[in-house]
């Protein structure tokens, strides 16, 4: 209904935290660092860090060998890019 009246009104919807940061990476560290609302029969904050500090854990790990990937991939197209000069160049003296 609050969605509505603000089509109707002409106001924009407003942005809630989470989608805010979408379109910038989820980093480590702010995976150990976010905090939850305690609620009175809320889960144990204990268990929630632990599997906080675990996901971001695994999050540097693919982190990591995503950057090794891009790595390779730059340096295998420089290789690619300088073979096919050398083959274009040998071509011109045949």
């Amino acid at each position: 209904m609050r969605n509505l009246i603000r089509r109707l009104a002409g106001r924009p919807d407003e942005i809630q935290p989470t989608q805010a940061n979408r379109s910038q990476p989820l980093r480590p560290w702010q995976i150990r660092e976010r905090c939850f609302n305690v609620r009175r029969r809320g889960l144990d904050p204990v268990e929630i860090r632990t599997f906080l500090h675990q996901v971001a854990d695994e999050l540097t790990v693919a982190q990591t060998a995503l950057r090794a990937t891009q790595e390779e991939n730059v340096r295998i197209k420089n290789a690619l890019r300088s073979w096919q000069s050398t083959q274009s160049a040998n071509r011109l003296y045949r």
